[in-house]
């Protein structure tokens, strides 16, 4: 199964996209795929057809459309360097309108149900925390999301489900960070929080170290069951 990558307008502009569907007809529950600070790469697009695969309808924007649109970048230093300055340099008043404009895309696309969660990693595990806080979504999943501790001040806005997953060695969230979104966090009731030892940041990119498959594996299994009940 793969996707296409697609254009769309979400009313203060137009961006491309990469679109990943279920084969066949019917109805399905839609995910907005926030990728890392790598942007739509080549992983993020593995991942999205792998959501599809599991019966969701998935949209990944560019997140970068305002800054440089098109800039997919792979796992090289010279890329990160790029990918980073890109990433802690996005506009994140704007990202509340532009990520409106994802999900009403994806609502109205031809086989969703209307029902729209979201997933990413790193930078897009902050922007899932954001859209959650923001009410922007009906279901939120972030791996390993960074800086989450300096907007713990909108944690009052999380209504509707949130799922976190962080790695015991992740070292872009320090324990500090950690332990300050999990004393925050953790306690409300639509919030659930995962910790994976022996883990480290990006743990979930399968094909590329530092992949850590059981905490893979079991954060996916998580996820699935998740999203399965929050989007039905």
């Amino acid at each position: 199964m793969s996707g296409e990558m697609i254009q769309i307008d979400i009313g203060v502009g137009k961006l491309d996209a990469y679109l990943a569907r279920p084969e066949g007809s019917g109805r399905w529950p839609g995910i907005i795929l926030l990728g890392e600070v790598y942007n739509v790469n080549h992983w993020v697009r593995a991942v999205a057809d792998g959501y599809a695969q599991q019966g969701f309808i998935v949209l990944a924007p560019d997140l970068y459309w305002r800054q440089e649109p098109g800039r997919f970048l792979d796992y090289t230093p010279d890329d990160q360097k790029v990918a980073r300055s890109l990433g802690f340099s996005m506009d994140l008043s704007a990202f509340t309108g532009d990520m409106k404009g994802y999900v009403r895309e994806l609502a109205e696309t031809p086989g969703c149900s209307g029902k729209v969660g979201t997933v990413g990693f790193c930078l897009g595990g902050k922007l899932v925390y954001l859209a959650m806080s923001r009410g922007l979504a009906d279901a939120g999943v972030a791996y390993y999301a960074v800086q989450v501790d300096q907007f713990l001040e909108e944690a009052e806005g999380l209504t509707r489900p949130l799922m976190m997953h962080f790695a015991e060695l992740d070292e872009h969230v320090p324990p500090d960070s950690y332990q300050a979104v999990n004393t925050r966090l953790s306690p409300l009731p639509n919030v659930n929080i995962f910790m994976y030892e022996g883990a480290d940041h990006g743990f979930n990119r399968f094909g590329y170290p530092p992949y850590h498959k059981p905490s893979a594996d079991l954060a996916l299994e998580r996820t699935l069951g998740f999203l399965r009940t929050n989007l039905d």
